[in-house]
C-alpha cells in the first residue's frame, strides 16, 4: 500500500470539509431542496459507476467498461444546471464514493475523489446560476441555455483542475508550477462536450416527457465511452507489442540501447517537417523504433564479435532487414513501416540492401528511417565508439546526400535540429569514450571489425561507417 503524504492528507481534509460546507445549505430545516431530483440523479450517477467494480459487466464488455474519469460527467452536469449549488454537490457524492480506485488506499482516494467532484459540482451549479440557468431552461429559446450550460462547464473543468494540482503538488511532491501545467487545456475541450451532453439531459428532464428521456442521452455517451476505451485498449497492446520486440532487441545487442527509440524520435521530425499527417507520423515513429528489429534472426556471437567479421558474418548480417520484414509481416497496424524495416539500408544510387533499389524505388519510409539510423549512428557515444558532434553528423548528412541519402530527407532533419535541437546519448554498458575533435571526413567509426556502409554492415563503398545491426 502506497503511503499518502502528511501534506496530502490535510489537502484531502480541507476539500472534504470545504465540500461538506458547499453542501451543507441542502440539509438546513427549511431548505427548498428537490430532494426527488437530487436522489434521481445522484442514483443514476452511482449506477453508471457500479460496472466498474463488478467483474462481469468488465467481461461481457472485453474488459473495456468506460469508467475512467469524466466517463459520466454527462449526469453531473445536468445535475449542476437542474440542481441550485448545495443539492449539485451532495448529487456527486453517492457516485463517487463507489467509483473504482486502481491504486490503493481506496478509502482515502474515494473520499477525494467525492470531495473534488462535489466542490466541482457546487462551484458550476453557482456559476450557471448567475448566467440564468435555470429560467434560460425554462425558456422556449434553447439557444440561450448555452451560456449557463458554457459557464458551468468551464467552471467545473476550472475547479477540478485546479483541485487536481494541489493533490499533484501535495502527494506527489510536484512543483508548484508544474503541478498546474497542461491540466487545464487537456481537459477544456472534453469537459465542454459533456456539458453539452449535460443540456440536453437537462432540458429533457425538463421537458413534458421527464426524466426516462433524459436517459436516452446517456445511451450514446456510455457507447461513445466504450468506443473510445476500445480503442486506448488497442492502442496499449500496439505500444506493449513493439516495446516488447525492442526489449528483446537491446537485450540481444546490449551496444545500442536505447538506439531504437532515438531512431523512432528522429524519424518523426523529418516527418513533422515534411508535413506528414499524424497517422503517418505514428507508422514512421513504429518504423524507427523497431528498423533493426531483425537482428533477433543474426547470431549472437556475430552481433557482438570483437574481431573482423568475415565474409560470410557480414552476409548474415546484411539479412536482418529480411529477417525483421519477416518478423513483422503479422503485424497489421504497422502499415507502412514493414517497407522501412525491409529497405532501410537501401542507398539512393542502388548500391545498398538487401535488394540494391534506387531512387524512388526506395520506399518514403525508409528514406527517412535511412538518414534517422544513420544520423543517431554518428551521435551517439558507445563503449566501442566516440560520438561525433551534431554539426559534424550533419555535414557527413549533407555529403553523402544524392549518392546514400535522400537530399530531402536531410534537409527536413537539418530544418528540424534547428527548430528543435537534438540531445546526443549513451549507450552500451561499458563507460562511455569521451569525445575528441572528428578526424578527416570520416564518420563514426566503425565497431572493430566492421566494414564501412551505409548504416549497414557490408562493404559497398559507403561514407557513413555505422555499428553492426545500424
Amino acid at each position: 500500500m502506497r503511503r499518502i503524504p502528511g501534506a496530502a492528507r490535510g489537502y484531502i481534509l480541507c476539500a472534504v470539509v470545504g465540500a461538506g460546507w458547499c453542501a451543507l445549505p441542502a440539509v438546513r430545516p427549511g431548505a427548498d431542496t428537490p430532494w426527488t431530483t437530487v436522489a434521481l440523479l445522484a442514483g443514476l450517477y452511482a449506477l453508471c459507476e457500479v460496472p466498474g467494480r463488478c467483474p462481469f459487466p468488465g467481461r461481457m464488455l472485453g474488459g473495456s467498461v468506460p469508467v475512467g474519469a469524466g466517463s459520466f460527467f454527462p449526469v453531473l452536469l445536468a445535475a449542476v444546471l437542474l440542481l441550485p449549488p448545495a443539492a449539485a454537490a451532495l448529487a456527486a457524492v453517492p457516485g463517487a464514493l463507489l467509483a473504482r480506485v486502481e491504486q490503493r488506499p481506496g478509502g482515502v482516494r474515494r473520499v477525494w475523489r467525492a470531495a473534488r467532484l462535489s466542490l466541482a459540482a457546487g462551484a458550476g451549479s453557482g456559476a450557471a446560476a448567475l448566467c440564468g440557468g435555470p429560467a434560460a431552461l425554462s425558456a422556449p429559446a434553447l439557444p440561450y441555455a448555452l451560456v449557463p450550460a458554457g459557464a458551468a462547464a468551464l467552471t467545473f473543468c476550472l475547479v477540478v483542475a485546479a483541485l487536481d494540482g494541489g493533490i499533484l503538488a501535495t502527494a506527489e511532491r510536484v512543483p508548484v508550477r508544474a503541478a498546474w501545467r497542461g491540466l487545464l487545456p487537456g481537459s477544456i475541450g472534453p469537459h465542454l462536450v459533456h456539458g453539452l451532453a449535460g443540456l440536453m439531459m437537462a432540458v429533457l428532464w425538463r421537458s413534458p416527457y421527464g426524466p426516462p428521456a433524459a436517459l436516452f442521452v446517456l445511451l450514446p455517451m456510455y457507447i461513445s465511452c466504450w468506443v473510445f476505451a476500445q480503442y486506448h485498449r488497442e492502442q496499449g497492446a500496439h505500444r506493449s507489442t513493439v516495446r516488447a520486440l525492442v526489449q528483446a532487441v537491446d537485450i540481444k545487442d546490449r551496444y545500442t540501447r536505447g538506439h531504437s527509440e532515438r531512431v523512432g524520435r528522429a524519424s518523426v521530425l523529418i516527418a513533422r517537417e515534411l508535413g506528414m499527417d499524424e497517422e503517418r507520423l505514428e507508422v514512421l515513429r513504429f518504423a524507427g523504433i523497431l528498423h533493426d528489429v531483425g537482428k533477433l534472426g543474426v547470431p549472437t556471437r556475430v552481433l557482438r564479435k570483437d574481431g573482423p567479421l568475415t565474409p560470410e558474418e557480414r552476409r548474415v548480417i546484411e539479412l536482418h532487414p529480411e529477417y525483421g520484414h519477416e518478423i513483422v509481416r503479422g503485424i497489421g497496424f504497422l502499415g507502412e513501416a514493414r517497407a522501412a524495416i525491409l529497405h532501410h539500408h537501401e542507398r539512393l544510387d542502388g548500391s545498398g540492401y538487401p535488394y540494391g533499389l534506387a531512387g524512388r524505388q526506395i520506399p518514403e519510409v525508409a528514406r527517412v528511417v535511412a538518414v534517422a539510423d544513420a544520423f543517431d549512428a554518428m551521435t551517439s557515444t558507445r563503449s566501442y565508439s566516440r560520438a561525433r558532434p551534431v554539426p559534424t553528423a550533419v555535414e557527413e548528412l549533407k555529403r553523402c546526400a544524392g549518392t546514400q541519402f535522400d537530399p530531402r530527407m536531410v534537409r527536413a532533419l537539418v530544418r528540424a535540429l534547428d527548430r528543435h535541437g537534438w540531445e546526443t546519448a549513451v549507450t552500451g554498458d561499458e563507460p562511455a569514450v569521451p569525445p575528441r575533435p572528428p578526424r578527416g571526413r570520416a564518420a563514426v567509426p566503425a565497431q572493430p571489425g566492421a566494414a564501412p556502409a551505409a548504416g549497414s554492415h557490408g562493404g559497398r563503398g559507403g561514407a557513413v561507417r555505422q555499428r553492426r545491426g545500424g
